[in-house]
């Protein structure tokens, strides 16, 4: 693999020059600072090494992160350094709090002159689509969930850099830090990791839900066209039993060659529940100071995007889309820019409508601009608030993580948010996968529950889950079909 002149002179200095450069750092640091210090691998792929990552020795505590923009940036993370749970309206300033506060205790960033921009310290964010979970408790997702980790391996490009954070004290020191950080390099280098091929498991059976589908979609189209509503994006969830435990990571890998557009990522807040999936919709990137979010409404199989393109509904529903995520920006303050026609944008076998949209940041929080932004009319509905009511009265589930922001900010105030849709909770034998569309004036019923299938099958298709012949019966309907 190659190395940067950075990369080599790090590995130059050794061990000796890790250990220097831990010491000095660790002088620098307030009484409850934490010690973060990164190296240079020769090699490594985010996604083969996560497992590798976590066996430390000390058991865990089961977080495991993974972004996969491959082949841009692609970080995979392990345990926590500190982390933030909590709901309430007030969920996105406090998690911009904490992750100030979090990178702060670092010292100077936690970075070392030569360390490129992809190795920063990232506080990692996965949010719930409501403020706070109807019932508290048990699988609930809270609010926000924000964790600077103990262990963040990153690449982008060929360079890969691995990095360590602790706190100092109770028998952590800065040599302690280094010997760890080193030994893991070592380790990472050696292991023989190469990307899952795939699931090796199968669908047994599958919930119905398209009865239930088409009475709520009914009623949200009779308010549309009632005109208490613009928009309403109803959502359905599938319950799918597999014949085995599933390894989240395995159903991931496929959706590299399936989904290369997107942004696969994984949330496991421990052992027992994984969230993962394949975001195309960016609510918002900050990279030096300029803003993008993505307008994603309107979906079609690929060799339907010609109508897409000329359908008056599609346009209707993804100017609806356009509309709000700049009038939002302005309202904060700032000047969108947009192009004047959507273009198409494919994410493997669906083809979309998309217009990005962007601003100067103008010195303004992130997390301030996601709390304004989310959600937007391509997963909720318009007006923003009545749809929210309504999707809490007519989705017979908790949403969780569905269509909520996931991703991370760094240490010089850059960012990352998708959108968690094309997504699914792996539990055991479990795996729910959830996916919606929009009703807004000109939609049907059944052309709606059309586009809703069309979501769930290809994500099925795309996470490598073939049908198991001889499904068995019980509460859920047999796969076939």
């Amino acid at each position: 693999m190659a190395t940067t002149g950075a990369d080599q002179a790090q590995r130059a200095g050794g061990f000796s020059g890790l250990l220097a450069e831990a010491m000095l750092r660790a002088q620098r640091l307030e009484d409850d600072g934490l010690l973060s210090l990164a190296i240079p691998l020769a090699a490594g792929d985010p996604l083969a090494l996560l497992p590798q990552l976590e066996r430390d020795g000390s058991g865990g505590d089961g977080f495991r992160f993974l972004w996969d923009g491959n082949p841009g940036l692609c970080i995979a993370a392990s345990g926590r350094a500190h982390s933030l749970e909590l709901s309430g309206p007030r969920r996105f300033e406090l998690a911009q709090r904490f992750a100030n506060a979090s990178l702060a205790r670092l010292g100077g960033g936690g970075r070392s002159a030569g360390e490129p921009r992809h190795a920063r310290p990232r506080v990692l964010l996965a949010f719930g689509f409501f403020d706070t979970p109807l019932e508290a408790g048990g699988d609930a997702v809270p609010g926000v969930q924000a964790v600077l980790p103990r262990w963040q391996l990153s690449r982008h490009g060929q360079h890969c850099w691995l990095r360590l954070q602790r706190p100092l004290g109770g028998g952590i020191s800065a040599r302690s830090v280094a010997e760890e950080l080193w030994e893991k390099a070592r380790q990472l280098e050696r292991a023989v990791a190469l990307p899952p091929a795939g699931s090796q498991v199968r669908v047994l059976e599958r919930s119905a839900w398209q009865e239930r589908y088409r009475l709520a979609a009914s009623q949200a189209l009779a308010l549309v066209d009632e005109g208490r509503l613009e928009k309403l994006v109803l959502a359905v969830r599938q319950q799918l039993l597999l014949d085995g435990n599933a390894d989240p990571l395995a159903l991931l890998a496929p959706l590299r060659r399936q989904q290369g557009g997107s942004c696969r990522f994984l949330w496991q807040r421990s052992h027992g529940s994984a969230l993962l999936g394949a975001s195309p919709e960016r609510l918002l990137t900050v990279r030096q100071g300029q803003l993008r979010s993505d307008a994603l409404a309107g979906t079609a199989p690929v060799a339907d995007g010609a109508a897409l393109l000329a359908s008056s509904k599609d346009r209707l529903e993804h100017e609806l889309v356009v509309d709000t995520i700049q009038s939002v920006l302005a309202r904060a303050g700032l000047t969108p820019r947009r192009p004047r026609r959507p273009r198409l944008a494919r994410h493997g076998q669906l083809m979309h409508l998309h217009t990005p949209i962007t601003a100067d940041l103008a010195g303004q929080h992130p997390l301030a601009i996601a709390a304004a932004l989310h959600p937007t009319p391509a997963v909720a509905g318009l007006p923003r608030r009545e749809a929210m009511g309504w999707l809490r009265s007519l989705e017979p589930f908790e949403r969780g993580y569905y269509a909520a922001p996931i991703g991370w900010i760094d240490s010089a105030g850059d960012a990352d948010l998708r959108v968690a849709i094309r997504s699914g909770i792996l539990r055991g034998r479990q795996l729910e996968l959830t996916a919606g569309a929009g009703l807004v004036p000109g939609s049907a019923v059944e052309r709606e529950l059309q586009e809703v299938q069309l979501k769930l099958g290809v994500l099925q298709q795309q996470l490598n889950l073939p049908v198991a012949g001889g499904a068995g019966q019980g509460h859920l309907h047999p796969a076939a079909g």
